[in-house]
């Protein structure tokens, strides 16, 4: 019995080092701004990151030969700065953690974006891919296109596209005003808006084409004034964060009633700030948003909007970005083919995915590695006017859909020229 109750405890001993082993966290480093004027856009990220990782977590994890693997986010801040950013990247690949994800700064993922392709080449044993929430300059899926680098985003010029769609229909539109953070993301916003007016409203003057600096400006007075001087009809923005917000609340405290055309006017506290100056005039487009549709196919993105409201229930945390989740679901779902979390046979796992839910379709395009699916330009209205089911951050003011952009209608030709690496 004594030699038996010794059997007993080494396989029990023996079992639990071999499930401590199978468990070994997959780690996925995030690279962004979590202090600084922009803490609340990178606040935003991690919780929709964390809710999606909790919701592969809690159905066992990653399945992979050796077991099932939890997912684990470690977060490293970046203060929005370039030469930070390449510091954090150095401490994460010190650390061997196998993906990256940043987002928010166009710049950033640039300056990321060539440091993962020369550590790639330095240390083909030590490699990183890098996934993109929300970069959305075009050269990165075009130029600067790299095999290591995915994009769930739509970029710059596939969400002017949609915009400019709304545009080409407004027979009240004649004047626009073209606004934007200084640096390539607001130079290219515009650039976009000039040459998709151009081709869809020839008629349509720019009446003015202004940059000011990011993340500095804490009163926007002096440029709405501006706009208001031009006698612009209507307003196109790529502001997000702070810029966003504090731009719109100036908007309305100035009694400017022009159109805003955004590519983020649905959250991070810009409904709120503009309040009933927004209801019928600011627009915003993106993958999803609360009201989609009707409630039809069984409630299935409701549910989806509901869970996470029910994890997050304070109004100042309602800011769901649906790519996130679809991020994670679509790497996990790689790692899983790849049988693998090395950074080539994942990346190929990649490489044309199909991702579909109960209200959403997307696939990763190969040649480029930029994510085509669905887009909606919504506008903004007063919730207890009806006709909508959910507000935004408990303003009263939601966004119901205006246009919606099947995902073929959403995909731009490419300039990729991508060189893939053979082992």
């Amino acid at each position: 019995m004594k030699i038996q109750g010794k059997n007993i405890l080494a396989c029990v001993l023996l079992c639990a080092c071999t499930v401590a082993q199978a468990a070994e966290p997959i780690r996925i480093g995030m690279i962004d701004g979590m202090s600084g004027a922009f803490a609340n856009a990178g606040e935003a990220v991690v919780r929709n990151l964390q809710v999606a990782i909790d919701k592969v977590n809690a159905r066992g994890g990653v399945k992979l030969p050796d077991g099932a693997h939890p997912l684990a986010l470690e977060i490293f801040d970046n203060k929005l700065g370039v030469e930070e950013s390449l510091l954090e990247f150095k401490r994460l690949t010190d650390q061997r953690i196998p993906f990256i994800v940043q987002g928010n700064s166009s710049a950033v993922a640039a300056a990321l974006l060539d440091a993962v392709n020369k550590h790639n080449q330095r240390l083909p044993n030590n490699r990183v891919l890098f996934l993109n929430y929300s970069a959305v300059d075009p050269a990165l899926t075009n130029e600067k296109c790299s095999y290591w680098h995915f994009r769930f985003d739509a970029n710059a010029d596939m969400r002017m596209n949609a915009l400019t769609e709304v545009i080409k229909r407004d027979n009240r539109a004649h004047r626009i005003y073209l606004i934007g953070q200084d640096y390539s993301f607001g130079r290219l916003v515009a650039q976009a808006a000039r040459t998709q007016l151009a081709a869809k409203r020839p008629d349509i003057q720019i009446v003015g084409d202004e940059l000011h600096p990011i993340g500095k400006i804490k009163d926007f007075a002096p440029y709405i004034a501006k706009i208001k001087a031009s006698g612009a009809d209507a307003v196109i923005t790529g502001n997000w964060g702070n810029d966003l917000t504090l731009l719109v609340k100036a908007a309305k405290e100035f009694g400017l009633n022009t159109k805003f055309y955004t590519f983020y006017g649905n959250g991070l506290g810009a409904p709120a700030a503009i309040g009933d100056a927004g209801v019928d005039r600011v627009r915003a487009v993106a993958e999803w948003h609360p009201n989609v549709g009707d409630g039809a196919k069984d409630g299935a993105s409701d549910r989806f909007y509901h869970a996470f409201r029910e994890r997050y229930p304070q109004p100042k945390d309602d800011y769901v970005h649906l790519r996130m989740h679809l991020m994670i679901e679509m790497l996990v779902t790689a790692i899983e083919k790849a049988k693998s979390t090395d950074a080539l046979a994942v990346a190929k796992a990649l490489e044309g995915a199909h991702y579909q839910n109960a209200f959403h379709e997307a696939t990763m395009h190969a040649a480029d590695h930029q994510l085509i699916q669905p887009l909606y330009v919504s506008v903004m209205r007063k919730k207890s006017d009806g006709g909508m089911r959910f507000d935004n951050e408990g303003s009263g003011y939601g966004f119901k859909t205006e246009l919606y952009l099947p995902a073929a209608r959403t995909a731009l030709p490419t300039s990729c020229k991508m060189q893939r690496p053979l082992r």
